[in-house]
């Protein structure tokens, strides 16, 4: 008991530490892409959420991260996960490589950025063909590409 106790107490004193350090971020050649959104981050959720359905794609879930680390006592800033796709065409990819199922449904966060500002990112999609050696849907990776690009876009304006 008295070991456990050690442990909680200094996890207690290292996590504000480790959450002070600035994160670097993410690149277009680790496969993330990102736009700056106009709109706070609750405005451009709401927003891509109202694209995704003038599409007809199918909303699957929305996971408010800093909700989550509040749970834990973690403060982060604003940040939600959004899910997303069309089965008809994401089963494509798992057709092609089961093990793509990691990134699909199409994964999109929002976040609040240090300075205030507000970002959409999400994996590109030759990336995602990349990573999974799935060589046989290029036009599929372009159309999701283009679906997503364009789903982002409707933050921007």
């Amino acid at each position: 008991m008295k070991k456990l106790l050690i442990a909680l107490c200094a996890a207690t004193l290292i996590a504000p530490a480790i959450q002070a350090e600035p994160a670097a971020p993410a690149t277009a050649a680790q496969g993330v892409l990102t736009v700056k959104s106009v709109y706070s981050v609750d405005e451009t959720v709401e927003r891509l959420k109202a694209d995704i359905a003038s599409k007809g794609i199918k909303f699957f879930t929305e996971i408010d991260q800093s909700q989550l680390g509040a749970g834990a006592n973690i403060t982060i800033r604003s940040s939600k996960l959004i899910l997303f796709g069309n089965p008809p065409l994401g089963v494509q990819f798992l057709s092609s490589n089961p093990y793509s199922g990691l990134d699909w449904p199409v994964r999109m966060l929002v976040v609040q950025e240090a300075d205030g500002s507000v970002s959409v990112a999400w994996t590109d999609f030759g990336f995602i063909a990349q990573r999974y050696s799935i060589k046989n849907r290029d036009a599929q990776f372009k159309m999701a590409s283009e679906v997503a690009a364009s789903i982002a876009s409707s933050t921007t304006k």
